[in-house]
């Protein structure tokens, strides 16, 4: 029998890879949605909160084919990261700390049409953490050069050694990856929780141009909330933030993360014409 050429010992090397992370995958089914979850810990799965349905029940597929109900524990819109809670008995995925190097091969494992799946890419982008369009923080920013299905979304990226370094989720025109330590750091908070905690100004904001820059005009105010209490009015236009100018209301609103709750900022607005200052003392959004 002659050696295995390079070529091929690779391929089987990757086909073991996918061997060993498979069981842990299941697909997730959820009102008129297919995804792809993982097992992070006994009896919890992670899965793509885009992926999954704002209504119905959820139910889970998994690799030898039997099926089992899911609930949901809690899901973060901002890092795409949503945790569900069922009986499986399946041996949670090891995730690794590390972040790939640009140009390293990756699998993508997940499952289509409820039977595992593997997908065959490279790192196109390995670098520092990023701020998502809808405020989440990401520990890294790491994007795939592979095709997805829908459906595979929520699968494992796993490098060629077999270490599972973050979920696969679809991006504009792009596939991204939702690195392990958001994961672990999202989804522990999930798991105590069922939510992550949010800054909170109480604040209904309208986008204002200015004669000098861009301003936020003060359209409504939470009676109860934080901006109130610290004496910010209704008609109040917000010109900067701890002396730094105001670049627009969504920039304003991507700072509210988990981190903010406590902080004290000041708030520089023009009332009637006039410059004035508050000192406001961030709160944690409440439950909807």
């Amino acid at each position: 029998m002659t050696d295995l050429t390079p070529l091929a010992s690779l391929s089987s090397a990757l086909s073991d890879v996918v061997a060993r992370i498979a069981p842990s995958v299941v697909s997730v089914h959820s009102h008129r949605s297919r995804s792809t979850g993982f097992v992070w810990k006994p009896g919890l799965i992670v899965t793509a909160d885009e992926a999954l349905a704002d209504e119905g029940e959820v139910g889970i597929v998994l690799a030898d084919g039997s099926t089992a109900t899911a609930a949901i524990v809690g899901r973060d819109h901002t890092t795409d990261i949503a945790l569900l809670r069922a009986d499986t008995g399946i041996t949670p995925v090891e995730l690794a700390t590390t972040v790939p190097a640009l140009g390293a091969l990756s699998v993508v494992v997940a499952t289509n049409r409820d039977t595992a799946s593997a997908a065959l890419g490279m790192v196109s982008v390995s670098g520092t953490g990023w701020r998502s369009l809808r405020g989440g923080e990401i520990d890294a920013r790491i994007e795939l050069d592979v095709r997805l299905r829908p459906n595979q979304e929520g699968g494992l990226a796993v490098d060629a050694s077999g270490e599972a370094f973050g979920m696969a989720v679809l991006g504009p025109r792009r596939v991204l990856v939702i690195p392990t330590a958001t994961i672990e750091r999202v989804a522990a908070q999930l798991e105590t929780r069922g939510r992550i905690a949010r800054g909170y100004l109480g604040l209904g904001l309208q986008p204002l141009r200015l004669d000098d820059g861009v301003g936020a005009m003060v359209m409504n105010v939470d009676k109860a909330g934080p901006a109130a209490a610290a004496g910010i009015r209704q008609g109040d236009v917000i010109v900067a933030v701890n002396d730094q100018k105001l670049s627009g209301v969504r920039a304003l609103l991507r700072t509210l993360g988990p981190a903010s709750v406590g902080r004290v900022i000041d708030v520089a607005v023009r009332r009637g014409g006039e410059p004035a200052s508050f000192r406001v003392t961030i709160g944690e959004r409440p439950e909807t």
